[in-house]
């Protein structure tokens, strides 16, 4: 009040004054309350699905209707689901697609390949198609889809209504890879260079090198098939990343994932293979195909760049035991003499040593620091050393005719880039990529710190989603952006796998990091299609990656990729502002998924939020029934 002589006189007017004013305040601020609180109602609120079911914990806040409980039972009807009102203010629809499109992979489409060159098989590596050439519609699933059987069983058995292909049974019969029982397929575990099964041949490697201390982990298989060497080297603790082309060998890749085996569509053509240095303790090949001894030895160049210090290759099938074989093999004796030759040659010039050569089975090991090999090179100057500064770096690189130098080391005995625990140890251990401060801003408390951050994050996912605790519920899980591997590291006492994604235009390459741990994963683009098959994996983990991909590309093709690789009844769990839940909310209701915004593990005062989706159960129609005229 205004202690003024002018004031004092009108001492009764400022308090007329003030009540007047205060009145004023109150009645405004009420108006705007009231306005807020209807927003709120209207706005947060419209934009949740009341339709999800899980158990709620009372630690957090469901925004809009507090009675509704999560449940993610199987087979909602999408009928009975209310469309939230923000769904409204979308104003994209996306229709399914024709059941044509039901195994559907953009990136190594047929009819697109067919534009590029076939030698060296370049046809046959990633060419997405360009923007507007994305499709913007829900790929179907094929009529009579059953979600898939669960681990282990899966690794046996699947659906044939889930992979309606009989080719391989009929061409790869006698090596038993895949027969059809009725409404199912059986895997009894056979390969072409293993027809007794896929156990008594990983035996006869066992008898070579070891493989039950611990000290081998990482494993990749080129030219996989239906990836049985992998799915049965899972029982000997030894996670195994397998890819092969989409060829004439009908969705090989495809029954890999449907039991439950980490596999991916790749090729060893042009490119470098999408995965960072030394990142494998062990490489296979059996009767792969893949020409190891031609382009200037090339691929085996590729493969010591991905191999760690001391891991193997291992080769079964042509040239290796060729004066047994050349007569089934239809090829001269001179023939796989010479390439067995060339391929000792090429191994020899990158240092490796020839460990045994024992029936069908060869296997050659690298060495564990360059000191000598750098001696060598003195003498033998071809192949040099690469220059590239970064060999880690593969998404999109060319292969190159040289070898990737390993990190410096002080003796001959020391393992360059740091010796690894053995495994189980080898998961929280500090990585050596860590520790030598290789990954920028990362140091050994902040990775401690994350691996402790996924424990609480993982266990508070479980209170939110119940078929976190049911055990086989999800077998194939894929992480959009890994970071350090610390929820695929939390999810380790679970029967999953987990594909690690860092994507190319993260701040840190980190996927060395994630290899070093004993896990596994890819680079790529989410602006781009995953080298997978439709209907891949039953929980996607989307951690900022709408944030990552701001202006980069949008955000409806990013959730139709995930619509695409996501089965049906798998779930989706996002972390992001809640801005941007907010903005990605009526895209994900415009895919008919199940969907609820939930607070942070920390509580409500935390800008970022969660929305756990569900994608609903539906196939294309029976093709039979579609096709009868209407009466």
């Amino acid at each position: 009040m205004p202690t003024s002589p002018f004031g004092r006189n009108f001492k009764g007017y400022w308090k007329k004054a003030n009540l007047l004013r205060l009145t004023l305040i109150v009645g405004v601020c009420s108006i705007f309350y009231l306005l807020g609180l209807h927003q709120h109602e209207t706005g947060l609120a419209a934009v949740l699905n009341s339709g999800i079911s899980c158990s709620i914990p009372a630690n957090f806040t469901v925004y809009g209707h507090q009675s509704v409980e999560l449940d993610f039972d199987a087979h909602h009807a999408a009928e009975n689901l209310s469309q939230p009102e923000a769904a409204a203010n979308w104003s994209r629809s996306f229709p399914p697609c024709d059941i044509r499109y039901s195994e559907y992979t953009p990136c190594e489409d047929r009819d697109r390949s067919l534009r590029f060159d076939r030698e060296r098989l370049v046809y046959r590596e990633r060419h997405c198609p360009e923007r507007h050439e994305l499709l913007k519609c829900r790929i179907p699933a094929p009529h009579g889809y059953k979600l898939p059987f669960q681990w282990p069983e899966s690794r046996d058995w699947a659906w044939f209504a889930n992979v309606p292909h009989r080719e391989l049974t009929v061409e790869k019969a006698v090596q038993n890879w895949i027969q059809v029982q009725g409404q199912r397929f059986r895997f009894p575990g056979g390969g072409t260079m293993f027809p007794r099964g896929a156990d008594a041949y990983i035996d006869e490697i066992e008898r070579l090198i070891p493989f039950r201390d611990g000290s081998i982990r990482t494993a990749i298989d080129t030219g996989c098939g239906v990836a049985s060497w992998g799915a049965y080297l899972l029982s000997r603790g030894i996670l195994t990343m397998s890819f092969a082309p989409r060829d004439t060998h009908e969705a090989q890749v495809q029954f890999a994932l449907e039991r439950g085996v980490p596999a991916m569509i790749g090729v060893m053509a042009s490119r470098k293979l999408p995965y960072p240095s030394r990142a494998f303790d062990m490489a296979h090949c059996s009767r792969c195909l893949i020409p190891w001894h031609k382009y200037d030895g090339q691929y085996l160049m590729e493969v010591d760049r991905i191999l760690r210090p001391g891991g193997y290759w291992i080769l079964s099938g042509p040239p290796i035991n060729w004066k047994r074989h050349w007569k089934g093999w239809e090829r001269t004796q001179q023939d796989l003499s010479e390439e067995q030759s060339a391929i000792e040659v090429v191994a020899k010039s990158l240092c490796w040593k020839k460990i045994k050569e024992k029936n069908d089975i060869a296997i050659w090991q690298k060495p564990t620091n360059h000191i000598h090999c750098k001696q060598t090179r003195k003498v033998i100057k071809s192949p040099p050393f690469c220059q590239s500064q970064d060999p880690d770096s593969a998404w999109y690189k060319n292969m190159e005719t040289c070898i990737t130098p390993l990190p410096e080391v002080n003796g001959i005995q020391d393992i360059a880039g740091g010796k690894l625990q053995k495994w189980p140890e080898r998961l929280t251990a500090v990585p050596p990529r860590i520790s030598s401060g290789s990954i920028q801003g990362v140091t050994e408390e902040a990775y401690k710190a994350d691996t402790e951050l996924w424990k609480k994050r993982l266990s508070y996912y479980k209170t939110v989603i119940n078929q976190l605790e049911q055990k086989g519920r999800y077998r194939n899980i894929l992480v959009m952006n890994a970071h350090l591997g610390g929820f695929a590291a939390a999810l380790v006492e679970d029967p999953v796998w987990v594909m690690n994604v860092v994507p190319v235009e993260a701040k840190l390459n980190t996927l060395g990091v994630i290899y070093e741990r004993g896990l596994i994963g890819t680079y790529m683009s989410w602006c781009e299609a995953v080298s997978t098959y439709p209907r891949t994996y039953d929980l996607l983990h989307a951690d900022s990656i709408f944030t990552l991909y701001k202006d980069r590309c949008k955000m409806e093709d990013i959730l139709l990729e995930m619509d695409r690789i996501l089965r049906p009844e798998g779930t989706v769990i996002f972390r992001d502002d809640i801005d941007v839940i907010v903005k990605a909310k009526p895209i994900v209701d415009a895919l008919q998924w199940d969907s609820q915004i939930i607070d942070h593990e920390d509580g409500p005062m935390v800008r970022e939020k969660l929305l756990v989706a569900q994608k609903l159960y539906w196939t294309a129609p029976d093709a039979s029934v579609a096709d009868q005229p209407s009466r």
